[in-house]
């Protein structure tokens, strides 16, 4: 079955259901799952083509919702085509726009609308957005809401774009008073600006240097603030992109307390290190920053105790120039790091050796996302009914990522040379296969998802 074809049903030797793994065979309907049978030798429809993929394991497709594609305004850095083509290559089926790095930003219910045009006939995988909040416009939350918006996402620092301006608590308690009630969640990137010493070493090609400039402190008094108001307003929170382990507790505290929060950290995080950062290698500059060797193993300590809920990739790629390669200054460079295509992988090489199992897997990295968008009434797991959304991998195959197969529009990427544990082998979103083996459907097939809201107050 080549790419683009319509499966009905797919047969193998290990089908992740639930918290087992066993040989199944999975039933296909108008692009949901039917039914999944224990597979015995059993016979189907002699109209119904079976892909029978062996030994190779069936999951399902990862939700990967925190990716920045920058369509319209900045596709030189990304765009659906590439974004989406990469994603399928990964194994996820699903991937969540962030508001911010197009132009023009998501920010208004007219500005959405340009985006899901701009998206439309470009999407190899499904694709949901995210809306932003920034100072000034609360009321255009509620329509955007009505649009079907995942929900929002703010800053607490300068965003790295001056079209996406911060927020002030100020601006905070506003939002969050026109988000209260309609079960909308606000995405937070937790860091506040501080006034640290740079100490002597001031070498901006240095990464000890740039270390140095984006302190712990500053996630750890974001992350204070944004906990008080989730207290305060009983708003749905998430804390994107956790870098530094020291806000934990406060988190945990919240928790315990009724904070409706929840939090992510990246690949990144979970697999490079500061230690390992040479001079000038600024393809590793990413906000907040790569920390250090200690701090990496209490974020693994703390997604194997579910503190921390999902991983996510933080895709967020733009021109080399613009990595500032040439010079090395790691305080000019863009800070964003290119991972979409690579994040089963990455998680499953690390993870495998660190006692997660697939299982924990499909909760970290489909399940889990798909519940912070709303959307795991049709995605992240295999349930019948649901949408079939599918990964089927090898986790045992081994591969080095080269600059060849990388699908996203910019190869550059710190992962470049990488030996990596666990290939995709083919994607299948809705019943269909998108990619398989280094090919893809020759049209796209991935739609918008738009959240079905709740009646607000301003739509009543």
């Amino acid at each position: 079955m080549e790419p683009g074809s319509t499966i009905s049903a797919i047969r193998s030797k290990r089908v992740l259901c639930g918290s087992d793994i066993r040989p199944a065979l999975i039933l296909i309907r108008e692009g949901k799952i039917h039914k999944i049978l224990p597979d015995a030798g059993l016979n189907v429809d002699a109209a119904c083509e079976v892909l029978d993929v062996g030994n190779k394991l069936v999951m399902p497709g990862i939700v990967d919702c925190h990716v920045h594609v920058n369509e319209p305004g900045r596709t030189s850095w990304e765009g659906y085509w590439t974004a989406t083509q990469a994603a399928a290559a990964g194994g996820v089926t699903t991937i969540v726009d962030m508001p911010l790095n197009s132009i023009p930003p998501t920010t208004t219910l007219r500005n959405l609308q340009e985006k899901m045009q701009a998206a439309t006939g470009q999407c190899f995988v499904d694709t949901a957005f995210w809306g932003g909040v920034i100072p000034g416009n609360q009321l255009e939350l509620l329509p955007m809401i009505n649009a079907g918006v995942t929900g929002f996402k703010c800053f607490l620092i300068h965003s790295g774009v001056d079209e996406f301006p911060h927020v002030t608590v100020t601006d905070l308690h506003t939002a969050m008073k026109q988000l209260q009630g309609t079960g909308s969640v606000l995405l937070f990137h937790a860091e506040t600006e501080v006034q640290q010493p740079y100490g002597e070493d001031k070498d901006p090609c240095e990464y000890s240097t740039f270390l140095r400039s984006r302190p712990d402190i500053m996630e750890l008094e974001a992350i204070d603030t944004v906990t008080q108001l989730c207290l305060q307003y009983q708003v749905r929170c998430h804390i994107v992109h956790l870098s530094s382990a020291q806000p934990l507790k406060l988190i945990q505290a919240a928790r315990q307390a009724g904070a409706p929060i929840t939090v992510e950290t990246t690949h990144h995080y979970l697999t490079l290190s500061a230690e390992h950062i040479p001079r000038g290698a600024t393809q590793f500059k990413c906000c907040p920053p790569i920390r250090g060797l200690a701090n990496q193993e209490q974020l693994w300590s703390a997604l194997k105790e579910g503190q921390i809920d999902m991983v996510v990739s933080d895709h967020s790629p733009c021109t080399p120039d613009l990595k500032r390669l040439d010079s090395g200054d790691f305080s000019q460079a863009w800070g964003g790091i290119s991972s979409l295509q690579f994040g089963l992988s990455l998680f499953w090489t690390s993870a495998s050796k660190k006692g997660f199992s697939l299982p924990d897997m499909a909760r970290i990295l489909c399940q889990k996302p798909a519940q912070l968008c709303c959307l795991d009434n049709q995605k992240g797991s295999l349930f019948p009914g649901h949408d079939a959304d599918l990964v089927i991998w090898d986790p045992e195959k081994e591969f080095e990522v080269k600059e060849v197969n990388i699908h996203h529009k910019n190869k550059l990427t710190p992962y470049l040379g990488s030996q990596l544990q666990g290939e995709v082998y083919a994607t299948i979103v809705r019943g269909k296969i998108v990619y398989k083996q280094g090919s893809f459907s020759s049209q796209p097939l991935g739609k918008h998802l738009l959240l079905c809201q709740p009646k607000t107050q301003a739509s009543l």
